[in-house]
């Protein structure tokens, strides 16, 4: 996977206006939204570039997160400090062009995801997923994400278990 792609930040020469991963929402967020986002710092972007024809494969964001203690699963919320709230990262978008469907894409996009919220120089216990639909839900789920009490297509994944996915 890594020798035909290559993931680095959102720049203006990647060619946005012909994403298409198969939902409207998605699609319409990474053409038209995601810089706005980017220069606002909202969030950061990456995308999965192929080296041959320099298409944009997929892209995922990665912005600051917390959620409360309380809506954290028991079986992880009492293992935490008690603080009234969570720090994570969340990966708010996530998506991958469908001419690439099946290829593994997604799970790189993933496990980048995952490598860089593991190596950067800031605290986060945990990475949050906000899965669009239940499709992508299942897709994070596959991975040992958990659904937060209260947000169930918002889902939880310590930092700590998530190495155990991704060799760095």
């Amino acid at each position: 996977m890594s020798a035909r792609f290559a993931i680095e930040p959102l720049a203006t020469a990647h060619r946005r206006s012909g994403f298409t991963c198969g939902n409207a929402r998605i699609d319409l967020y990474f053409r038209e939204t995601v810089s706005q986002d980017v220069k606002r710092h909202y969030a950061t972007c990456f995308v999965a570039r192929e080296l041959a024809s320099d298409r944009v494969a997929g892209f995922y964001t990665l912005s600051s997160s917390t959620a409360p203690l309380t809506e954290v699963p028991e079986p992880l919320a009492r293992k935490l400090p008690r603080y009234p709230s969570v720090p994570a990262v969340l990966i708010g978008w996530l998506g991958r062009h469908s001419d690439y469907a099946g290829q593994g894409l997604g799970a790189a996009l993933l496990f980048d995801a995952i490598r860089t919220v593991a190596t950067a120089p800031i605290g986060a216990h945990a990475i949050f997923a906000d899965a669009i639909d239940d499709e992508a839900a299942a897709f994070y789920a596959a991975f040992g994400f958990t659904p937060l009490l209260r947000r169930p297509r918002t889902l939880y994944l310590p930092v700590a278990t998530a190495l155990g996915l991704v060799s760095l």
